[in-house]
C-alpha cells in the first residue's frame, strides 16, 4: 500500500513536470522574434504621396547603408523639419528581432509624417542582410560596426535601443531596452519625438 501510494505521488509529479515542461515550450514557441511568415505592411501603398525627404528615405528602405557616424549624422540634418525616430539593432539580438514588427508597422502607419532609420550596430553584414531579407523595414540602416553611432546616441548599455528626435534634430530620448507592442511605440514616437519632450 505504502509503495503504491509512493507510486502515485511519483507519477502525479512527473505529470507536473512535463506540463511545466509542455506550457513553458508553448509559450517561448509564441513569442515572435522576428522570423514568423506573417508579411510586412504594404509600404508602396501606404507611404505614397510621401514629402521628398521622407520619399528619400523610402526609397532606400531595407538597404545597410555605409557612411559611419558623419553619414548618419548628415541624414538627421537633410530630415530636419520632421521628427526623426531611430532603431538600433543587430540580427544576433532577440529582443531586437522580437521587436521588428512593432517598427514595421509603426514605419508604415507614420511614415508619411515621422522619419524612420535604423543603426545596425557591432554586426556581421551578411548575418543582417539575410535577417532584413525575411524581415524588411520601409526605411534604411546604418552599419555600425565601430558602434560610434550607437555611442552617440547613447544606446550602448542595451540593444534594442530607440532615440528620438524632435523636427529641430535635436535628441530628446534614448530608450533601452525592446518595444512589445506598436501601441507603446507610437505613444513614445507621440511623446519625444512629435511633441518634442525629453526623457
Amino acid at each position: 500500500m505504502k509503495t503504491s501510494t509512493q507510486n502515485r505521488k511519483w507519477q502525479l509529479l512527473a505529470a507536473i513536470f512535463c506540463l511545466s515542461g509542455t506550457l513553458v515550450l508553448a509559450a517561448c514557441g509564441t513569442q515572435s522574434d522576428g522570423d514568423d511568415t506573417s508579411p510586412p505592411p504594404d509600404y508602396a501603398q501606404k507611404l505614397a504621396g510621401s514629402p521628398p525627404q521622407l520619399a528619400a528615405i523610402h526609397e532606400q528602405a531595407n538597404e545597410l547603408l555605409d557612411g559611419g557616424l558623419d553619414a548618419f549624422n548628415q541624414r538627421i540634418t537633410d530630415v530636419k523639419g520632421f521628427p526623426a525616430v531611430v532603431n538600433v539593432w543587430a540580427s544576433w539580438c532577440g529582443p531586437c528581432r522580437a521587436e521588428f514588427p512593432h517598427f514595421q508597422e509603426a514605419s508604415a502607419n507614420l511614415g508619411k509624417k515621422i522619419a524612420f532609420l535604423g543603426v545596425d550596430s557591432d554586426d556581421d553584414a551578411d548575418a543582417a542582410k539575410t535577417f532584413l531579407e525575411s524581415n524588411p523595414l520601409s526605411y534604411p540602416s546604418y552599419s555600425d560596426g565601430d558602434q560610434s553611432i550607437t555611442d552617440e546616441l547613447e544606446a550602448n548599455f542595451s540593444l534594442p535601443a530607440t532615440a528620438f528626435f524632435n523636427n529641430k534634430g535635436e535628441r530628446t530620448y534614448t530608450k533601452s531596452g525592446p518595444y512589445t507592442s506598436t501601441a507603446d511605440l507610437e505613444a513614445d514616437i507621440q511623446t519625444y519625438a512629435v511633441e518634442g519632450k525629453t526623457g
